[in-house]
């Protein structure tokens, strides 16, 4: 009767394991569709442009909408302080069941957010290896839109960033980023990413990455595919002046 009681058990926890990740897609690669952008309009200024499309399974099943934009103050080539905004639509439920995410219950229903943010990146180089630290607060204005609840949330964010060139063209790019709760548990989540990426032109590249996006409880694979196009603003104002 033991040995029946730890199997009906085990059984009952691979089941609803199994479940629940039929529920959030958590056994599906999903795919993240992104745009970056820097766009300088003074020797010591720019502005940053993004966008991100991303879905729970591979270019389908939306999951959210992401959307930011910030002013760049750069003190020198190796640092560089930003003031920014985002706007985030989100559809929370691979199904339509309930789970948890960001803090809050939230059922099959878009959830709306105005974010502000203030980062501050460093940047160094070790032999051919180039490094980057990104530094940024979050303030976070989240709504349900169906049950009109809204919460207001805080949290902190680093990323270390390595860029190894392998020829003009190629490189590969590397990075960690831990996300801190300023409220309730500290931890929130861990992105880990490698890709392989093709410099088109001096403005243009691409990567070709994976992402293993790791929360408290759940695991996401994603695959991402990133454009970055910086652009100097300042030589189109001084061509219209003339």
């Amino acid at each position: 009767m033991r040995k029946l009681f730890f199997l009906v058990v085990l059984l009952t926890t691979i089941l609803n394991s199994n479940a629940q990740n039929e529920i959030n897609g958590e056994d599906e690669l999903g795919s993240w569709f992104m745009y970056f952008g820097t766009n300088k309009i003074a020797d010591k200024w720019s502005i940053h442009t993004e966008a991100q499309f991303r879905y729970y399974e591979t270019a389908s099943n939306f999951n959210q909408l992401l959307l930011r934009t910030g002013v760049n103050y750069h003190i020198n080539p190796d640092a560089i302080a930003t003031l920014g905004y985002g706007f985030i639509e989100t559809d929370p439920s691979f199904t339509a069941y309930d789970i948890f995410a960001s803090d809050i219950l939230i059922s099959n229903n878009s959830i709306s957010e105005h974010r502000l943010f203030e980062q501050f990146i460093l940047k160094n180089k070790v032999w051919e290896f180039k490094f980057e630290h990104r530094y940024r607060l979050e303030q976070r204005f989240v709504q349900n839109n169906y049950s009109g609840i809204s919460n207001t949330l805080h949290r902190a964010r680093y990323r270390i960033q390595m860029t190894v060139p392998l020829t003009d063209i190629f490189f590969l790019n590397f990075y960690d980023e831990i996300f801190i709760n300023l409220q309730n548990e500290a931890f929130g989540q861990n992105r880990l990413y490698a890709a392989v990426g093709i410099n088109v032109t001096d403005n243009l590249s691409m990567q070709f990455g994976y992402l293993k996006n790791h929360f408290r409880e759940t695991d996401f694979d994603r695959f991402q595919l990133g454009v970055f196009y910086n652009t100097d603003l300042r030589e189109l104002f001084i061509k219209k002046s003339k």
